[in-house]
Parts: structure tokens; C-alpha cells; sequence
């Protein structure tokens, strides 16, 4: 009797997934969904470490906590992939964004000395604005006026921002007066470590392990720990790299809902403007090529190569930067890990939900990502920012309804008018730590080329208007400006 009360409850339970998902209208079960949805955890779940090493670099002023910004990444990436597979029933994951986080610590809280709060302030202003172009329709419009090329440099750009940022945290390279940098000992402990740590990632990467990032991360922890112990090194800050006294503690919510606006008083309100356009920018553009690139992956695009209800997709990653910015995790966008969880046969929000409980349930493991040593994220930061220079390759593919393969994809380097844009908007990013530098000399450089060719007819109303802006940014401090 007992045994078929549970049988019937579990195939009523069965059966109600399968309803509200379209499982078997999409070919897919319940128990794939969840082996899915665990395996698109496992590929993220480095950003609950990543993140917060980030954020809370020891030259960042004004830092944020580790266990607070542990607490707000698993929050916003449980709450924002549960809510993207609810609203999509697509197996899109959600998380905090590298790239974006980089920005926040080292542009907006470093260079620009914003208090943690207001450089928050600045994300929840940038997703409210993506929000409502979204909700207007306005955001094809402006994806249009870009240059695919611009588009292309400045994922680019922010790929070589986070794999020097990863070469400076593992000590391989370091600050010099006479040269700006210089390659670091590498007879120390910390550089040792990054090392081991690279070629432990690398190598799981060569082996396709799934999860290769979080167990690089993981086993290069160890070997920092094993390196602390035998060396008695003090090259580690005092907890770190020590096992911890306590796994599990209560996660620390202690800083959500603390951001500000008050960036506009402190920058001025043109600075504040462009910064909130660069960031948007960024975001805009990495969150419409990973929906296109995992949708393709998943079947999900029409015959057109367009991805069918895209605005819902679209409003929840928006809002992903909204509560990011106001959990002061950073902003929260769709993951290409995605495809991790698609690739073993996941389709539906169920996938989404699974991973977004998972992280949900790694809150209270805060603890543990303290010990972690910057030197054991680096090897990640090297990898993920190598891994988004990706756009720069070419790569054969099928011309429609032609038997013949074409080339597609990277940029022509040789042409001025393409050539020399990019490589502003690529190196003055990582160059300036800053992506709102590397975005405007590269608008700047694009539409005088253009001018200067005759091509005036070629360049979008806005992106004249955003260039003048940008020079005036520039200028600002020279023209006397206070804006």
C-alpha cells in the first residue's frame, strides 16, 4: 500500500515537471534535466570564489567582506537562474560577470575611488537603463549603430583586462617604476603556486574535465595550504591558505540593498553618464551573444538564425544587473557555462531551476571560500579572459543553402577603418583599467576614420553624439569642466 502511495506521488510529481516544462515536447526527461542542472553548477560554481577575490582585493579601497560578497554571488545566481528558467523555460544560468566585477574593483572602486556602495550604485543605474530599452524595444536599435568589429573589441578587451589581472594576482607579473611591469620571482611561494595551479587547470581543461576551473581552483588551494605548512611562508595573508576553523557558517546578507547614487555627485554627471554607458555597453553586448551562441547549441533559434522570444531572455538578464548591483555582488548575466548543461542533453527551465538551487545551497559554505588564496582564482582569470579573446579567430562554417564553407567571424586588422579602432578599444582597456577609456578611444578613433574617408554616411546619429561625448570626457579636465 505504502509502496504505491509513493509510487503514485512521485509519478504525480513526475508528471506535473513534465507539464509545466514541455519536457517531452522539448525530448528531454526529468532525470536528464537534473543531471543538466548539475553539471552547469559544477562549470559556475568557480565564480562563488572567483567573485569574491575580486571584490575584495587588498588594493581595492573600500573592499567588501569576503563572506558578504560570497553570500550575495550564490544569492543573485540562485535567484536570477531560478527566475531566467521560470520565465524562459530555457536552460539559460545566470551569475555575476567576469569582466563586469574587474570593472567594479579596479575602474570604478580603484581608479575612479567610488565607495563600494556607489560603484554598486553605478551597476543598478546600468541595468535599469538596459531594462528599459528592453521593455522600450530599443535595444536592436542599438545594437544596430554599433560596429560588429566594436562590438567584437571590446569582449576582446575586457578578456585582456581580466588575464592580466589574473597575471598580477599570481605574482608573475608585478609593478615597475622604469618599465609599468615587470615578470615577478618566480622562486617564490605565491608564483609557485599560481604555477602548479595553471598546469593543473590546463591540464584538465586539455582533458575536457567538467568543472575544470572550480577543480583547478580547488586542488591549487590545497596546494597552497601543503606550500604554507612546509615553507612556513608568510607570502599569505593570516586565515588564508589554513584550513578554516568553521565549513559552515550563516550566510552574511549584511550588505544588501547597500548601494547609492551618489556616484553622480562625486564624478559629475557627463563622467557618470559615459561610465554607466560603458558598462551597459559591455553588458548588452556579452549577454545577446551568449543567448544567440548557447541558443544555437540548445535548437532554440528559428530558421532565421533568431532566437523566438527573446524579450523575456532579454528582461530577466536586465534585471540580473539590478540585483546584482543591489546585492552588492556585481551584475548578474547569462553564462556561457550554459552550454555545459545543454551539451548532456539538458533543454528546459528545469535546468535552470536545479543549478539555481544549488546555489542557493552553497551560501552557508562561505567559510571555505575564504581560505582560498588569490593565487588559486589566478590560473581561472587567465583562463576565462583568454577564452573571451575567442572573437578575434576565424572559423569555417557552412554558407546557407551553398555546398561550399566561408569564413566567418574575426577582424581585419590590416583595414584602418576596422584595424586600428579595435586595437585601441582592446589595449586601452587593460592598458588604463579602465573599459570605459577603451570603449571611448575606440568610438572616437572609429567615427574620425570614418569622417576623414568620406564614410560620414556609414556612422549612426548616436554614435556621433556618444563620440562627442567621449571627448569631452577626455577634455574635461583641460577644458576647465566640471561634469
Amino acid at each position: 500500500m505504502s509502496g504505491r502511495a509513493v509510487g503514485a506521488g512521485a509519478a504525480a510529481g513526475e508528471s506535473w515537471l513534465e507539464r509545466f516544462f514541455h519536457l517531452r515536447e522539448l525530448g528531454t526527461n526529468v532525470r536528464t534535466e537534473l543531471l543538466a542542472g548539475v553539471t552547469t553548477f559544477m562549470v559556475m560554481a568557480y565564480i562563488i570564489f572567483v567573485n569574491p577575490q575580486i571584490l575584495s582585493a587588498p588594493d581595492v579601497p573600500d573592499k567588501l567582506a569576503i563572506s558578504a560578497v560570497t553570500t550575495a554571488t550564490a544569492l543573485v545566481a540562485g535567484v536570477m537562474t531560478i527566475a531566467m528558467g521560470l520565465a524562459t523555460n530555457r536552460a539559460y544560468a545566470m551569475a555575476p560577470g567576469m569582466g563586469l566585477n574587474a570593472v567594479v574593483a579596479f575602474q570604478l572602486m580603484g581608479a575612479l575611488g567610488l565607495t563600494a556602495a556607489e560603484a554598486m550604485g553605478v551597476i543598478v543605474a546600468e541595468g535599469l537603463v538596459i531594462t528599459v530599452l528592453v521593455l522600450l524595444g530599443i535595444r536592436r536599435y542599438v545594437m544596430e549603430a554599433i560596429p560588429l568589429e566594436l562590438k567584437q573589441a571590446i569582449s576582446v578587451g575586457i578578456g585582456l583586462f581580466i588575464l592580466f589581472i589574473g597575471l598580477v594576482n599570481g605574482g608573475i607579473v608585478v609593478r615597475d617604476e622604469a618599465t609599468l611591469v615587470r615578470l615577478g620571482d618566480l622562486n617564490s611561494v605565491p608564483v609557485f603556486v599560481t604555477g602548479v595551479g595553471l598546469l593543473i587547470t590546463l591540464f584538465l581543461l586539455a582533458r575536457n574535465v567538467r568543472g575544470a576551473l572550480l577543480w583547478g581552483i580547488l586542488l591549487t588551494t590545497v596546494v597552497a595550504i601543503i606550500a604554507r605548512a612546509v615553507t612556513g611562508t608568510e607570502a599569505f595573508p593570516p586565515g588564508v591558505a589554513q584550513l578554516p576553523t568553521q565549513w559552515i557558517a550563516v550566510p552574511d546578507f549584511s550588505r544588501i540593498g547597500d548601494f547609492s547614487f551618489g556616484f553622480f555627485a562625486k564624478l559629475g554627471v557627463l563622467s557618470a553618464i559615459l561610465v554607466v554607458f560603458s558598462i551597459m555597453l559591455a553588458d548588452f553586448f556579452d549577454t545577446m551573444g551568449t543567448l544567440i551562441g548557447v541558443g544555437r547549441q540548445a535548437g532554440y533559434l528559428d530558421e532565421r538564425g533568431e532566437l523566438p522570444q527573446a524579450q523575456r531572455a532579454l528582461l530577466v538578464d536586465s534585471l540580473g544587473a539590478v540585483v546584482g548591483g543591489a546585492c552588492s555582488a556585481s551584475s548578474a548575466t547569462t553564462y556561457i557555462e550554459s552550454a555545459a548543461g545543454i551539451g548532456v542533453g539538458g533543454r528546459s527551465g528545469l535546468v535552470s531551476v536545479v543549478t539555481g538551487i544549488l546555489f542557493l545551497l552553497s551560501m552557508p559554505f562561505w567559510p571555505v571560500v575564504g581560505i582560498v588564496p588569490a593565487q588559486a582564482t589566478a590560473p581561472a582569470l587567465i583562463v576565462v579572459g583568454w577564452m573571451m579573446m575567442g572573437v578575434l579567430s576565424r572559423a569555417e562554417a557552412e554558407a546557407e543553402g551553398k555546398p561550399s564553407r566561408v569564413q566567418v567571424g574575426g577582424i581585419d586588422f590590416a583595414n584602418i577603418e576596422v584595424g586600428l579602432p579595435v586595437t585601441m578599444t582592446m589595449l586601452m582597456m587593460p592598458f588604463t583599467y579602465s573599459i570605459t577609456d577603451g570603449i571611448g578611444a575606440g568610438f572616437i578613433t572609429w567615427t574620425l576614420i570614418k569622417v576623414f574617408r568620406g564614410k560620414f554616411r556609414e556612422v549612426y546619429p548616436v554614435l556621433y553624439v556618444v563620440s562627442a561625448a567621449f571627448v569631452i570626457y577626455f577634455l574635461r579636465h583641460a577644458l576647465g569642466l566640471v561634469v
